[in-house]
């Protein structure tokens, strides 16, 4: 059963944050419309403001707006969405090269804290919060490398495929895959060895691209 999407909004701190979780989890399907006066009437807001979060959406890629036909889900395929893993690839790898060389000894300790967390939450079977982690923890590694440019590329990239990741994530086993690469990747950037660092990058998202490329069979 998914969850009322007004439940959603109350939670989140915006519609364009409730309906970016709708599109998520497939409470929100691709190519489904997205009817402005629905959503008003669902999320209990202005027209405005879904006007506004159906733009903002439609910049990072979920939603695709035509003209004098409104606004819909838009749809990635499984070869778009293995298109922009590989992309990602080389953006999330030079970040890497840079964190590891300009990492700080707090910085260090950070990650392995979130490497611990992330053990824990797969220990314990709480693959959306190991998710969430797992997002956390490619974000900080960009934010230690210090790479903004790269780090605006990566988020409109992640957000075009995020529902192939999402659903990736939940599938049973992944995370005993992902957990392991994301450790290396922390110990490798800990050691400040900026080769290693890459190459462990692009394999974990060579990784990703072939468990994508896998699902659509």
């Amino acid at each position: 059963m998914h969850p009322d999407p007004a439940d959603a909004v109350s939670r989140s701190p915006s519609l364009t944050d409730a309906l970016r979780e709708g599109i998520i989890r497939g409470v929100f399907v691709p190519n489904q419309r997205l009817i402005e006066s629905d959503l008003t009437a669902q999320y209990r807001v202005s027209r405005s403001a879904v006007r506004d979060a159906l733009s903002e959406l439609a910049v990072e890629g979920l939603v695709q707006r035509v003209q004098n036909r409104g606004a819909r889900v838009r749809a990635v395929s499984i070869d778009e969405a293995v298109e922009i893993i590989e992309v990602r690839s080389a953006v999330e790898a030079l970040c890497a090269r840079k964190a590891a060389e300009s990492v700080t000894e707090a910085q260090v300790l950070e990650l392995r804290e979130m490497g611990h967390r992330m053990q824990d939450a797969v220990d314990a079977g709480e693959l959306e919060h190991y998710s969430s982690l797992n997002k956390r923890l490619h974000r900080r590694i960009v934010e230690i490398s210090g790479q903004m440019t790269a780090s605006a590329t990566i988020e409109r990239l992640r957000a075009q495929s995020v529902r192939h990741q999402f659903r990736l994530a939940m599938q049973p086993g992944r995370a005993a895959v992902s957990l392991p690469e994301h450790l290396e990747i922390i110990e490798a950037i800990a050691a400040r060895d900026p080769e290693k660092a890459v190459k462990l990058m692009e394999n974990h998202m060579d990784s990703i691209a072939l468990a994508i490329s896998a699902s659509g069979r």
